[in-house]
C-alpha cells in the first residue's frame, strides 16, 4: 500500500473510543523509555556523583527548554494540519517544518561551542567537573539539532496515527544504549563528560532511526522537494505560535527549575541542588507516561474528529479522561508511598529529595485527573486559549516561587511548579465546558475517581501495616496490580472496558 493511501486510511472518518486506547496504549510502550530512564538515574549517580548528574541535569534541562522554543511548536502544528491537508501538503508541511528548526538549532548549537567558555562560567559545578565544563557545553551543545530533528521527525509520524514505531526509538536507542554508553565511557575513565558524550552518542542513534522512521510514512523524493505554498506556511506558522507558549511552558515546568536551583548555590552545592531536583522530577515522571500517552494520542485524533464532527470530541476527551484517572491516581499512591525505597536506590545524597519527590508527584496526579484537556484545547480551541493558560499558570509559578524558595528553597520550588501545572490542566477544563459543553467530572469520571481513591486508602493502610521497609515496598508492588485490575473492573463503565478490546478479555475485565 503507498505511502498516500496509508494517510488517508487513517486519517479518514470518525475516531473511536477504541481508536483512542490502541493509539495511548502503543504511545505508553514508546513513553516506557522514560520509566527506563527513571530506573537509569541511580546507575547515573553512583557512577558519576550526585554533583556531576546535576551538571548533567542543568544542561540537558538547558538544551530541552531552548528546543522546545527554537522548534516554533511545529511538533504539535504539524498534529493540527498534517491530518487535514493533501499528501503533497502534508509532505511539504514536514519538509519546512523540519527546515525552520534544525537549521536555527544547528547554529546555535555552533555559537554554544564558540561561547562554551563564558557559559561555563555562569554554572556551579563541582572542582572536579568545572574544569572540563567548556569543553563538556562545547561537544553536549550538538544534542540540541539532534534533538530537535527526533522531536519533528517522531512528531510528523504520529500525525499519521503511527504511535507504535516510536517504541525501539524511545526505549531501545533512546534509552538503553544511553545506559550502555554511559557504562563504557565510565570504565574507560570518563568521569566528568562520560555521562555527557552517552547521551550524546545515544540522540545520535536515534536521529538516525528517526529519519528511517520518516521514509516509512512520507516519501522521501517528496520530504526533499514539496514546496510549501505561502498559505500552507503561513498555517503552520500560525498554529505553532498561537501552540508555542503552552509548550514553553511545559518545558519551563519541568526543567527550569534545577537551572534556577544551580545559579542560584555556589559550585557543588548547587549542582548537587540541581541534581536532587532533577532526580525528584524523573521519579515523578512516572505518572506522566500515562498523561502523555493521551496528550499524543488525542492531539491528532481530536483534530481529525473534529474536522469529521467536532460533536464527537466529547467522547473521546471523556474516554481518555476516565482512563487516565484509573491509571494516574493509583500510580501516584505507590510512587508516594514508596519514595523513600525508591530514593533509596539512588546515591546516599539523594535522600533529600524525599519532600521534593511527594510534592511533584501529588502535581502529576492533580494534573492527570481532570484528563488531556489540554492537547485539546490546542487542537480543536481557539488559538488564543493557550497562549492565556500558560501565562496564568507562569504567573503563579513566578508568585509562589519568590514567595515560598527564600524560605523553603527546593521544597518551595517544588510547591509552586506543581501549582503551576495544575492551574494549566484545569483553566484548560474549565475552557472546554465553556466551549463545547465538556465536562470533565461527570458521573463516570467521579465514579472512576471514587474507586481509584479506594485503591489508594487500601495501599496506604496495607503500607501502615508492612514492616521493614523493603518488605513494606514489595508488599505494596505486589498490592498494587490487583488494586489496579479493582479500578478498572469497577472504576470504568461496561463501555470503557469494551473499548480496550482484547485487553479487556485477556485480563477479565468484562
Amino acid at each position: 500500500m503507498s505511502v498516500g493511501t496509508d494517510k488517508q486510511d487513517s486519517g479518514a472518518g470518525a475516531v473511536s473510543q477504541r481508536d483512542v486506547a490502541r493509539g495511548a496504549g502503543l504511545a505508553a510502550l514508546a513513553r516506557l523509555g522514560s520509566l527506563i530512564e527513571v530506573v537509569a538515574q541511580p546507575a547515573y549517580t553512583w557512577l558519576f556523583g550526585i554533583a556531576t548528574y546535576g551538571i548533567y541535569t542543568v544542561l540537558w534541562a538547558a538544551v530541552n527548554i531552548v528546543e522546545n522554543i527554537i522548534d516554533l511548536s511545529m511538533t504539535q502544528a504539524l498534529q493540527r494540519i498534517v491530518p487535514t491537508e493533501s499528501e503533497a501538503d502534508a509532505h511539504a508541511a514536514v519538509r519546512f517544518a523540519l527546515l525552520v528548526s534544525v537549521i536555527p538549532a544547528a547554529l546555535l548549537a555552533l555559537a554554544a561551542t564558540l561561547f562554551a567558555e563564558p557559559l561555563a562560567a555562569m554554572l556551579s559545578a563541582a572542582p572536579r567537573d568545572q574544569a572540563q565544563l567548556p569543553a563538556a557545553i562545547a561537544i553536549f551543545a550538538w544534542a540540541l539539532p539532534l534533538w530537535t530533528f527526533v522531536e519533528v521527525a517522531t512528531s510528523a509520524a504520529r500525525a499519521r496515527r503511527a504511535f507504535g514505531p516510536e517504541i525501539r526509538l524511545r526505549i531501545f536507542w533512546e534509552q538503553v544504549a544511553r545506559l550502555a554508553f554511559a557504562v563504557g565511557f565510565f570504565a574507560i575513565g570518563m568521569h566528568s563528560k562520560g555521562l555527557l558524550l552517552a547521551h550524546l552518542a545515544s540522540l545520535f542513534l536515534t536521529a538516525l532511526l528517526s529519519a528511517r522512521l520518516l521514509g516509512r510514512y512520507y516519501d522521501a523524493k517528496l520530504l526533499l522537494t514539496a514546496p510549501a505554498s505561502p498559505r500552507l506556511r503561513r498555517e503552520l506558522l500560525k498554529t505553532g505560535f498561537a501552540l508555542l507558549p503552552s509548550a514553553i511552558s511545559r518545558r519551563l515546568f519541568n526543567d527550569l527549575p534545577a537551572i534556577l536551583l544551580n545559579l542560584s548555590f555556589p559550585g557543588a552545592k548547587g549542582a548537587t541542588a540541581a541534581g536532587l531536583f532533577g532526580i525528584a522530577r524523573k521519579v515523578s515522571s512516572v505518572p506522566l507516561i500515562v498523561r502523555q500517552a493521551f496528550q499524543y494520542v488525542l492531539a491528532p485524533l481530536a483534530a481529525a474528529q473534529a474536522a469529521h464532527d467536532r460533536a464527537g470530541v466529547a467522547q473521546l476527551y471523556g474516554f481518555a479522561t476516565r482512563l487516565s484517572i484509573a491509571f494516574v491516581v493509583p500510580l501516584a499512591a505507590l510512587l508516594m508511598l514508596t519514595a523513600s525505597d525508591i530514593l533509596s536506590l539512588f546515591a546516599p545524597e539523594a535522600a533529600a529529595a524525599l519532600p521534593l519527590l511527594i510534592i511533584l508527584v501529588l502535581g502529576r496526579a492533580g494534573e492527570a485527573i481532570v484528563g488531556p484537556a489540554t492537547p485539546v484545547v490546542e487542537m480543536t480551541g481557539h488559538r488564543i486559549l493557550p497562549l492565556v493558560n500558560s501565562v496564568i499558570g507562569l504567573g503563579v509559578w513566578a508568585l509562589l516561587g519568590a514567595w515560598l524558595v527564600p524560605s523553603q528553597g527546593a521544597t518551595g520550588m517544588a510547591w509552586a511548579v506543581s501549582a503551576g501545572t495544575v492551574l494549566i490542566a484545569w483553566a484548560a477544563t474549565l475552557e472546554l465546558r465553556i466551549t463545547d459543553g465538556l465536562v470533565a467530572f461527570d458521573r463516570e469520571a467521579i465514579g472512576a475517581l471514587a474507586a481509584t481513591l479506594a485503591a489508594a486508602i487500601l495501599l496506604w493502610a496495607a503500607g501502615s501495616l508492612l514492616s521493614p521497609a523493603p518488605i513494606r515496598a514489595v508488599g505494596l508492588l505486589l498490592l498494587f496490580w490487583p488494586a489496579q485490575w479493582a479500578v478498572l473492573r469497577f472504576g470504568l463503565p461496561l463501555s470503557d472496558r469494551q473499548a480496550l478490546g482484547k485487553t479487556a478479555r485477556k485480563l477479565r475485565l468484562l
